[in-house]
């Protein structure tokens, strides 16, 4: 595998869903449809028979389990170029954008103010990284399985801020970053980002990886701040009529 394919996988295994299933070196994933890269098939690597027919598969794993055929695929690779011949479009319909850029840089050292990592996800927490203070066992078993971090950030007693930190393999995964609107333009997500770097340099994190939709120009701007370049894009692919025997299509 490529360095692309390789970061890919570190990524999945920090977003781990509740159904993972092997195609070859595909993963076939689902969690009851909490985000995209929860519910789509993982496409690096060799999936062990055509790409046809692995296409297939995922059509019938995902019909299986009542969630639209999707595919995660490395964006301008040969297997994306497979996938579009295989009768597969770009599945725009992802309401979080369906391009999305994987960023890296280094963790950046000095103390972290004003924010902190918790051990455990609070209720404030839930509601804001996953909108739902009492989420589903889907929404906690991606957001709480492994090595994770729970970044908040207080203002005047209020949960002003969050973010989810996850180490895989040396890496610290962040996601789900966000600050309530009224607290907005006070340096909260840099000063979580912040904490949460401290927090993973201390589990043993030399660098951090985010995925990030293109279309997300405010992420972007903030993670490039601190020193984050675009690694590879992916994007995800879904199926065009006829391309999966199904009434979706």
């Amino acid at each position: 595998m490529n360095d692309s394919e390789m970061l890919e996988i570190v990524c999945a295994r920090a977003w781990p869903p509740v159904v993972d299933e092997p195609l070859g070196e595909w993963r076939l994933r689902w969690a009851d449809g909490f985000t995209g890269r929860a519910n789509s098939a993982l496409a690096v690597g060799d999936p062990g028979r055509s790409v046809a027919v692995a296409l297939k598969a995922v059509c019938d794993f995902a019909h299986d389990r009542g969630i639209p055929p999707v595919v995660q695929v490395i964006q301008d690779s040969d297997l994306e170029r497979e996938v579009a011949a295989a009768g597969w479009h770009e599945w725009t319909d992802h309401a979080a954008g369906y391009q999305v850029s994987v960023l890296v840089g280094p963790l950046p050292a000095g103390p972290a103010k004003d924010a902190e990592v918790l051990d455990e996800p609070t209720p404030a927490w839930w509601e804001l990284a996953a909108d739902n203070p009492s989420p589903g066992a889907a929404e906690r078993h991606v957001l709480s399985t492994g090595k994770v971090g729970y970044g908040v950030v207080d203002v005047d007693a209020v949960t002003a801020g969050a973010v989810r930190g996850a180490i895989v393999d040396g890496w610290l995964h962040v996601s789900r970053l966000a600050v309530r609107p009224e607290f907005r333009r006070r340096g909260l997500a840099s000063a979580m980002m912040s904490a949460l770097a401290e927090w993973g340099r201390a589990h043993g994190a030399e660098r951090w990886v985010l995925q990030v939709a293109v279309a997300n120009e405010g992420a972007l701007t903030l993670y490039s701040a601190l020193g984050c370049t675009e690694h590879h894009r992916y994007r995800y692919w879904g199926p065009g009529p006829g391309a999966c025997e199904d009434p979706q299509s």
